[in-house]
């Protein structure tokens, strides 16, 4: 059914805006039906921000996207989608760890991503965005 959604929403990424007023009603559906999802999105975005070089900006399909040095290492949606970028050998073996899943679009790539359900699963969010920002500062050193 996700992957149908998905799919069938694609036309919003060619329309300005579109996809940054989606994310907005994601993140107002959640403060209905999922407030603490807020507050979890609100704790991954500080710290992420708080780390050296990493700076934060809107993602242009929704969301708040996380960069190093220019470069994208993973993009967080309203409703807790979060999308981060590695090598498609880190990706093996972090899909063989089965936390993680598939890019919900770009399957054949180094993109996974990984649904942010309870508590702990911001630790791991934050460990899956810190070994992309340390695998892309190691490649720029």
């Amino acid at each position: 059914m996700f992957a149908f959604t998905v799919k069938w929403l694609g036309f919003l990424k060619v329309i300005p805006g579109l996809p940054l007023f989606f994310d907005a009603l994601l993140k107002f559906s959640m403060f209905i039906i999922k407030p603490k999802m807020l507050e979890w999105l609100d704790e991954i975005e500080s710290e992420v921000g708080s780390w050296e070089g990493v700076t934060l900006s809107l993602h242009k399909y929704g969301g708040v996207q996380f960069n190093y040095k220019g470069k994208e290492i993973g993009h967080l949606h309203g409703n807790g989608l979060l999308d981060v970028l590695f090598s498609r050998k880190m990706k093996a073996e972090l899909l063989a760890e089965k936390r993680v899943q598939n890019h919900h679009v770009f399957k054949n790539s180094g993109w996974v991503s990984f649904y942010l359900k309870s508590d702990e699963d911001v630790q791991y969010a934050l460990y899956l965005l810190k070994l992309s920002f340390l695998l892309q500062k190691n490649s720029l050193s």
